[in-house]
């Protein structure tokens, strides 16, 4: 008797089948996007707050940080905006984690993030001074997590983030403050909506 190959596709709340091996853009709505990165968490789950520190969260941080380095195109906040969305799939996994499993866990995330790209119009890959300018924000967002959030002295965070970004009192309380996934979701698709629309 054969033996049936494992299932490769997760099913999503809209009915799609998303296939993890071979991932279609027609199959990604971000609908689920939102749904999913507002109900995984960052840090493991490692983080101070009533609520989760969800990846929806961290990408309107990274977004918000972005944006204070000088004015971006609608496609740049995009690409900003979808760059952690494989993980509404495959979670959040921690760096030292990832570091660990090697490089299966990067080509399957690099293959969803290519279908995302090309769904929203963007290209399959960015160039490269777009990734490290998301890349430099997003390191900026995770000094700022590890240090208010998850623990981590100023001098650990530098060595392992680089320079702390500079965040208004104002904006640090809201986007630091572990938002209910609700809430990180409909915050998540009224800024896409913004860009995409």
């Amino acid at each position: 008797m054969t033996k049936a190959k494992p299932r490769a596709w997760q099913r999503m709340l809209s009915g799609r089948r998303l296939d993890l091996l071979d991932p279609s853009p027609l199959d990604i709505e971000i609908e689920d996007i939102a749904h999913g990165i507002a109900r995984v968490p960052r840090w493991n789950g490692q983080t101070k707050g009533a609520h989760i520190f969800s990846v929806a969260q961290h990408t309107l941080l990274v977004d918000t940080l972005a944006r204070q380095q000088g004015p971006l195109d609608d496609k740049l906040r995009l690409a900003i905006m979808l760059h952690d969305a494989p993980e509404y799939v495959v979670g959040d996994m921690i760096t030292p984690f990832k570091a660990v499993i090697g490089d299966s866990y990067k080509a399957v995330e690099a293959r969803l993030l290519s279908a995302i790209h090309l769904r929203f119009g963007l290209p399959a890959h960015l160039p490269a001074s777009q990734a490290r300018m998301i890349k430099q924000a997003d390191r900026a967002a995770a000094y700022l997590e590890a240090t208010r959030l998850a623990g981590f002295a100023e001098a650990e965070a530098r060595k392992f983030f680089g320079v702390p970004p500079k965040l208004s009192p104002a904006l640090e309380r809201d986007y630091l403050t572990p938002w209910p996934a609700d809430t990180a979701e409909a915050r998540y698709l009224e800024r896409f909506a913004k860009l995409w629309g």
